[in-house]
């Protein structure tokens, strides 16, 4: 006679993960990052922006001076891609973009006053929908929750996150 155990709610047993319990994590990653994203959508959608010129607004805030070719490389988007977004953020008044000092080639990228009211709205948004997140689940869920996507990066992102992540502003 076998007995039959019942199953673990999603994440109680964190040695062996079910597929239906693996199914309901990627379920919830794509309904969160829906709702993570909905509010500076909105906004970005009243300026005729998507979610690319978020990100490139977001790091170029995050690391200002950053260079074209680091920033490809954060986003992981074509050359044309990227160029696409930034004339735009340039044109608008957004971006300003400098020639290197060191290398005249190189562009750096800086975000203008009107840029970083954008990038304080958008982030303002996203900063109250995690703040509310993170307090309903607790301190040791935001940790492991902070362990489980780090742990899902390639090692070449982990670094990078790591090395933007170290960097105080």
């Amino acid at each position: 006679m076998s007995e039959s155990r019942p199953v673990p709610a999603f994440g109680e047993s964190l040695l062996f993960l079910t597929d239906e319990q693996l199914r309901q994590g990627i379920e919830a990653m794509f309904f969160a990052y829906r709702g993570f994203t909905a509010d500076p959508d909105r906004i970005l959608a009243e300026l005729a922006y998507g979610r690319a010129h978020h990100r490139a607004i977001h790091f170029i805030n995050r690391a200002p001076g950053t260079t074209v070719n680091n920033l490809l490389a954060i986003l992981g988007v074509t050359k044309q891609s990227l160029n696409r977004v930034l004339r735009s953020l340039i044109d608008d008044g957004l971006v300003e973009s400098r020639v290197g000092t060191v290398d005249k080639r190189e562009r750096h990228l800086f975000l203008t006053d009107k840029g970083k009211a954008l990038e304080a709205k958008l982030s303002d948004a996203q900063r109250a929908r995690m703040r509310a997140a993170y307090k309903e689940a607790g301190p040791e869920a935001v940790a492991g929750f902070r362990k489980v996507l780090e742990a899902m990066m390639d090692a070449d992102m982990r670094h990078a996150y790591t090395k933007l992540r170290d960097t105080t502003l």
